[in-house]
């Protein structure tokens, strides 16, 4: 039977869905192989005519379809104007006061629909946002680049040369099983070429500028380079911290290298080398599209993905692929959509840089371009976001007693040597309105993030009974 989870989870996705069919603002399930179901669902059912589940009847002589149930929940975000509970500003003004959230924590929250702000503390303070900047860096490579686009890992070799290179396209989802698949395309298309021995070199010429992050070395993120398997994890992990190879992009073609071999193709190399010119594709892999990467890079927090997809936004608008192209892009592509830029700084697309800053304005104000009817290429970022109680990184955060299990979908930001910890995403109130909210933290006392964490927990759970 299923549990209190289940059920608050489902009652959630319930609001969302009918949310959906009026026709307000996107708000699909939690990302799940970057499949949002809520919404196929709904495409698929304005195909259907007279009733849940019953499509138009084909056979003239059949009954007709059992009708529809009348609608019971407003829709989200419907363009009206609620008034503000009185007691709104006040228990957030206490929440926010709590001591575990050091000394000048700040907030934003506002009708997403309305775009009317319903509570503001420092609001336009620009602060060190950790991993909440990758709804940033989401918006930026969203906007610069289209939902099909794709990262695609090549070999190539001029015609009736042995000389095969290994391309990195900056695909941070590459994996071992595409790795064999790819191995497999270039071995049979080495064979219809009766090839003998072939060089093997990879090239990684895509990205430029320092792979390893100013921070150092460390187990949140690998070399940001332009080949990498596994995002150059060295055990069987999928996210999170770990232990990281320091030459992903080696490792790689020494990996690709062994594949061919296993295949019966006779390797030499693998080198370091630009691919030569002229050279022709034999094979190729490409990752999922941009939309589903994104939601995963949000879903987990994961690092990798973001700071590949910094990248990408700088290649997209004609920038060096590197940390300060980056930092360049980001902006940029944000100033396009009329947003907020005073203070902030974007030094990478973690959020790992303590030099980076945003407002809590800024942040609720993307959500809220995400949110947009009219945004629909930004709709991953909502579809994305953690649900709390039950994905990513708000999985554990939340339990069968809180009033917003299921309800508060959320990214996290922690940096704990900083004292810094974060909390930006939306929420659908008790009026049916969805909100977005952020709220930054810095100069947490304690090294243990637990106290922080469940403040800011309290804070966006309030949001539900608004």
């Amino acid at each position: 039977m299923p549990g209190p989870k289940t059920w608050q989870l489902t009652a959630g996705a319930a609001a969302v869905g009918l949310a959906l069919s009026a026709g307000a603002v996107a708000l699909a399930g939690p990302w799940d192989s970057g499949q949002r179901k809520a919404e196929r669902d709904r495409a698929a059912s304005w195909a259907g005519r007279g009733g849940a589940h019953h499509g138009p009847p084909k056979d003239p002589e059949a009954p007709a379809p059992a009708p529809s149930a009348p609608g019971v929940l407003a829709a989200l975000g419907a363009p009206v104007a609620a008034p503000v509970p009185a007691a709104l500003p006040s228990d957030l003004g206490r929440l926010l006061a709590d001591p575990a959230l050091g000394p000048n924590p700040a907030a934003s929250v506002l009708d997403t629909a309305t775009g009317r702000v319903l509570y503001a503390v420092r609001a336009d303070a620009a602060m060190t946002p950790a991993s909440t900047v990758k709804i940033a860096t989401a918006t930026a490579v969203l906007s610069a680049l289209p939902p099909d686009h794709r990262f695609a890992t090549r070999v190539v070799a001029p015609p009736g040369s042995a000389a095969l290179t290994l391309v990195g396209g900056g695909d941070p989802t590459l994996d071992k099983a595409r790795l064999a698949a790819l191995a497999d395309d270039t071995a049979r298309a080495l064979g219809a070429r009766s090839l003998g021995n072939v060089q093997l070199a990879y090239d990684t010429a895509l990205f430029s500028g320092p792979a390893v992050h100013p921070i150092g070395a460390n187990e949140n993120l690998a070399p940001v380079v332009a080949l990498m398997t596994d995002e150059g994890r060295t055990d069987s992990s999928d996210s999170g911290p770990a232990a990281r190879t320091s030459d992903p992009a080696g490792d790689t073609a020494r990996a690709f290298a062994e594949l061919l071999r296993a295949r019966g193709v006779r390797v030499d190399g693998p080198v370091s080398a630009a691919a030569p010119a002229g050279a022709k594709p034999v094979a190729s892999t490409l990752s999922a599209p941009l939309p589903e990467i994104v939601e995963r890079m949000l879903t987990n927090s994961d690092n990798d993905i973001a700071e590949a997809l910094n990248r990408a936004t700088a290649i997209a608008t004609g920038r060096p692929a590197s940390f300060d192209g980056g930092a360049a892009a980001v902006p940029a592509q944000l100033a396009k959509l009329q947003l907020p830029l005073n203070g902030v700084v974007f030094a990478d697309g973690s959020g790992l840089n303590r030099v980076d800053k945003v407002t809590p304005d800024l942040l609720t104000r993307l959500l809220a371009k995400a949110a947009d009817p009219a945004r629909p290429e930004l709709r991953p970022i909502l579809t994305g976001l953690p649900v709390a109680g039950f994905t990513g990184t708000l999985s554990g955060r939340y339990d069968t007693a809180s009033a917003a299990t299921g309800l508060v979908r959320a990214k996290t930001g922690t940096l704990s040597g900083a004292g810094v910890n974060t909390l930006a995403g939306t929420v659908v109130d008790a009026s049916g309105h969805l909100l977005a909210f952020a709220f930054l933290s810095t100069g947490t006392p304690g090294a243990d993030p637990a106290p922080v964490q469940k403040a800011l927990d309290r804070l966006a759970t309030r949001l539900t009974a608004h």
